[in-house]
């Protein structure tokens, strides 16, 4: 188990492959952890790069210190772990509010990014009252007071149906996030506003989004793709909000082509 200490906390990393040529770093989601990326790795050792992922603060083996926590830290932390590394910049990868890290990496940290992969993301969330709703439901319940309807956002039924080891493996991943770390992170993903940063964005970046994501929807995915010179645009279909799963193969498919063209 492989941990540094980044901005006052201890946080969680693991690296597959020579993170020395072509590294790129894979930050998950609220509620899951660095296993997120397992379908990924095979694929992206096999193109010769190098993965750095970890477990984003209040998440997996990270530490879950007591909030406000902000998509600005969050991103703090990402550069500060590279900085440990002696890595300068990387291909960037988050889904969801991993993408929201990424574009914040984007605006905050340019210099470390040499390219950005934001999936089943948002620049910004107007449903402000049901993110209270599950900072309440899960202070009062735990976990598993959204765990199912959780995995009925993340993946289809027809997913579900065909997937069911990773559905485990997701739900797991749900269960064991530290509530404080839940809470502390919605609470940032709740006051977020990247609008105002991302046309600022100079990377080559790539959005991806499933065609059922109802969380983060293609909608919002087309708005930070318009947003950002430059950026393309892909939707998955028969994919909800774990689009990196839920299709991993069409999902590995478009990270190749978006890399190989950028010079990855």
């Amino acid at each position: 188990m492989a941990k540094h200490s980044v901005n006052g906390i201890d946080i969680h990393y693991q690296i597959d492959g020579d993170v020395s040529d072509r590294p790129i770093m894979c930050s998950n989601s609220l509620a899951s952890n660095l296993n997120m990326w397992d379908l990924q790795i095979e694929h992206l050792l096999a193109q010769g790069f190098g993965i750095i992922r970890y477990d984003s603060r209040g998440h997996g083996q990270s530490e879950a210190p007591k909030g406000p926590y902000s998509i600005e830290m969050l991103a703090d932390d990402a550069a500060g772990l590279l900085t440990t590394l002696g890595i300068q910049h990387v291909h960037f990868c988050g889904l969801s509010k991993g993408g929201m890290v990424a574009q914040m990496m984007g605006v905050r940290h340019p210099d470390r990014v040499k390219s950005l992969i934001i999936a089943d993301s948002a620049a910004f969330m107007p449903a402000k009252d049901t993110w209270e709703q599950r900072i309440q439901a899960v202070t009062a319940g735990g976990m598993e007071a959204v765990v199912d309807a959780t995995l009925e956002r993340w993946i289809t039924s027809e997913g579900r149906d065909r997937l069911p080891d990773q559905v485990e493996l997701i739900r797991r991943m749900i269960l064991n996030t530290p509530v404080q770390g839940f809470v502390a992170c919605s609470e940032a993903i709740k006051s977020m506003d990247m609008r105002p940063g991302n046309p600022k964005i100079t990377a080559p970046t790539l959005v991806i989004c499933g065609k059922q994501d109802t969380g983060t929807t293609p909608q919002q995915a087309e708005e930070i793709a318009e947003a950002v010179p430059n950026a393309e645009l892909e939707l998955i279909d028969n994919a909800a909000h774990l689009a990196n799963i839920e299709q991993h193969e069409v999902f590995n498919s478009l990270l190749s082509k978006f890399l190989a063209k950028v010079g990855g």
